[in-house]
């Protein structure tokens, strides 16, 4: 009878501790994945911010009468630029569907920003066109980032 309950005894320790360790386990990729999002979450929010701070800038020169073609190239240019860094942080971040959708917005925003550097007015066809697939563009940036942040999934 000794035997048995020794037996016992070490079976249950066993059994004991492969269940510890199979919940830290799990625990410990849980915490792994909100960490990840908590850093896309923050990215996102900070490269939406930034594209927005470039995009009002470009309607700001686009409304600007009194700036000549040189002055008015480099303002576009910096405002663009902080934009850069956080682009090539989405492209090593985020999944490959937002990065997708990141570039479309990217590219299409600096495309504005070409025209408005070159003289396009805010009453234009062409900075009104530019505008509107700019927006088009961002909405499905955000719809990409929302998805990848589970951000529609219920609680």
């Amino acid at each position: 009878m000794e035997w048995m309950t020794l037996a016992s005894t070490v079976v249950g320790a066993g059994i004991a501790t492969v269940s510890a360790l199979l919940l830290e386990r799990r625990r410990w990729r849980r915490e792994r994945l909100d960490r990840g999002t908590e850093v896309r979450r923050a990215l996102y929010g900070d490269y939406l911010a930034c594209l927005s701070e470039a995009r009002n800038a470009c309607g700001r020169l686009a409304r600007a009468v009194d700036l000549d073609s040189a002055t008015r190239r480099q303002e576009a240019r910096a405002a663009f630029e902080p934009c850069v860094g956080l682009r090539y942080q989405m492209t090593i971040t985020a999944p490959a569907r937002v990065v997708e959708a990141s570039e479309k917005t990217f590219r299409t925003l600096r495309d504005l920003r070409d025209e408005v550097a070159e003289g396009t007015r805010l009453d234009s066809d062409d900075y009104r066109h530019g505008r509107d697939l700019y927006n088009d563009e961002l909405t499905a940036l955000r719809e990409a980032m929302r998805r990848d942040l589970g951000a529609d999934q219920g609680p």
